[in-house]
């Protein structure tokens, strides 16, 4: 099975000249987690989730409208491609440890995100198949290499 197959494909970004009201108000209105960041031309370039909006406003005594999401943005971005196996995306949210990756196109346009919740509930759609795609087992292990402290010892499946 292939990312774009599962991927929500309707996305809330932000700019990075925007401040963190904005990717906090997308949060709530879409009942999102995160909200990529992207440059004037679509491309991905930072990622913000509701810990990284809640920190800062706690950390520099702040409003939001006073914090600019790329004060904030996580810069290092680790991203799938549309047309990649779903077991790839597995394989790099449990190797950064995380539970969404912005999905690009070839020249790093956004055109998706493809989280744990896509990915569970897609093995819970097969799970009575004779050959699931999407297995339980596999999305079990991913969020327990996700929600590991880190710096502690991966857990591996044998």
């Amino acid at each position: 099975m292939r990312v774009e197959q599962i991927m929500s494909r309707v996305v809330q970004s932000c700019g990075q000249s925007e401040t963190l009201n904005r990717p906090a108000q997308i949060m709530w209105e879409h009942d999102i987690g995160c909200v990529p960041v992207v440059d004037g031309e679509g491309q991905v370039v930072g990622m913000l989730t509701d810990r990284d909006i809640a920190m800062a406003a706690y950390l520099q005594g702040r409003a939001l409208d006073s914090i600019w999401a790329s004060e904030v943005m996580a810069r290092h971005i680790h991203v799938c491609h549309a047309d990649e196996p779903v077991t790839v995306a597995e394989e790099r949210m449990q190797r950064y440890q995380v539970r969404r990756l912005p999905v690009t196109d070839a020249t790093g346009i956004l055109v998706g995100v493809i989280s744990m919740n896509d990915i569970a509930l897609e093995a819970a759609r097969e799970k009575n198949n004779r050959r699931p795609e999407v297995r339980l087992d596999e999305v079990a292990l991913t969020l327990a290499q996700v929600c590991q402290h880190r710096g502690a010892e991966a857990i591996t499946v044998a």
